[in-house]
């Protein structure tokens, strides 16, 4: 299978929007149900932190691959079924135009060719897939092999919206793309707004913040100016939820009625945080998610307080 024919396994964003869910049905709330998030598998990485040489010291990833493919299993084992299984970026180490880049996303989608044909995979660019500072060619290289780098989609009454959080970071390269996504954001955030869907939830890579919103500014976060208008954006709109990775540690914080939950990485740890993921349960009421470690989702699956509330109707 050629690099091109493998990509377009995952080229499930199209047209803005996520074929698995085009339903009219999904837009109607039907009961609570829950998705799964990760982040940063990141292939690469944790040979290049080891060295100390994250520039150009990613050329092995095998406890990676392991690693992803302890979460597929983990995920795929869960009964019932996620309606989703969403990856918050940085799906691979290298950045574009650089060693191995072609290698590592090739391993990553043989690993995620695995995930169950019923758990729909969600992927979210970050500044290893598309650069730190992006340009129309490396956002071009993301839509050719994973798909769309915004788009939105509903499942069961919920809307959710999928953002490329390099464009808040470093859009010096591509403003008119940038342009783009804040037109298309500002029609998405007019339906949350008007109250069309039970709840509103994004994902992106980079958080707004990791504690407080007035936290300095930092490699981890959007800076100041750009996180308080975003957040006072999707405030306006009603959107509850904003999950991100990046930080490769769980963290996280509250804005008026908005959660910011930065979730740790399946890969490289930077902090005492385990290998893992999130589960997240969404109610009529409310979201809520709690972080597994990858052995702990492996072998008990989800508690039972979080199985209760997805039999309350």
């Amino acid at each position: 299978m050629s690099a091109a024919e493998a990509g377009s396994v995952f080229h499930r964003a199209r047209g803005r929007t996520l074929d698995a869910f085009s339903s009219e049905k999904e837009r109607e709330w039907k009961g609570p149900f829950y998705f799964i998030q990760g982040a940063d598998p990141q292939f690469g990485l944790m040979k290049a932190w080891s060295t100390g040489d994250c520039d150009s010291g990613g050329d092995e990833w095998g406890l990676e691959i392991r690693l992803t493919e302890q979460a597929v299993q983990a995920v795929n084992k869960l009964n019932p079924k996620p309606r989703f299984f969403v990856l918050c970026g940085d799906l691979v180490h290298a950045m574009p135009g650089t060693p191995w880049r072609k290698e590592q996303t090739e391993d990553l989608q043989r690993v995620l060719r695995t995930v169950d044909g019923e758990i729909p995979l969600v992927l979210v660019s970050g500044n290893h897939d598309v650069g730190n500072v992006p340009t129309p060619e490396t956002i071009a290289e993301f839509q050719r092999t994973w798909g769309d780098d915004y788009f939105s989609f509903w499942v069961g009454g919920v809307l959710f919206l999928i953002l490329n959080s390099q464009f808040l970071y470093d859009a010096s390269m591509c403003p008119t793309l940038k342009q783009a996504q804040d037109q298309w954001l500002d029609q998405q955030l007019s339906v949350a707004r008007q109250q069309k869907c039970q709840h509103a939830i994004v994902f992106q890579h980079i958080p707004l913040f990791l504690q407080s919103i007035d936290e300095d500014d930092d490699y981890f976060n959007l800076a100041k100016l750009v996180r308080k208008e975003m957040a006072d954006k999707f405030s306006q709109a009603g959107i509850k939820a904003v999950f991100s990775g990046h930080y490769h540690r769980n963290a996280g914080g509250t804005y008026q009625d908005l959660d910011m939950v930065v979730s740790s990485a399946i890969g490289c740890q930077l902090g005492k945080d385990t290998h893992g993921l999130r589960v997240v349960v969404v109610t009529a009421k409310k979201i809520v998610h709690r972080y597994y470690s990858l052995d702990e989702l492996s072998e008990k699956g989800i508690e039972d307080d979080l199985m209760d509330l997805l039999k309350k109707k």
